[in-house]
């Protein structure tokens, strides 16, 4: 079912719903990219770092941090990807 949003955007997405994050960034202790993606999806809503997954590359370059939160609405995972988006380190964003 597509809803459209009050700013006019159309999504697919149905809300309230759980939405998975997935930021790609340096495999790097010193860098804390987990502790960077925490940071920016509290900026939002608060997450337990329980939902929080990370594994990093075949080759120990890069991490993968996945992020499931409970969303209420698109303006919300807007604006969870506007902060991931800000993150410095970042590679991919899904």
């Amino acid at each position: 079912m597509k809803v459209l949003e009050s700013n006019n955007e159309e999504t697919l997405q149905e809300y309230p719903c759980d939405y998975l994050f997935k930021a790609f960034g340096p495999c790097d202790p010193e860098h804390d990219f987990v502790g960077c993606v925490h940071r920016a999806v509290n900026e939002v809503l608060p997450v337990s770092r329980d939902a929080m997954k990370h594994r990093p590359s075949s080759k120990g370059t890069y991490l993968c941090v996945s992020v499931t939160t409970y969303l209420h609405n698109e303006q919300q995972r807007q604006a969870i990807y506007k902060a991931l988006q800000c993150l410095e380190g970042l590679r991919y964003l899904l």
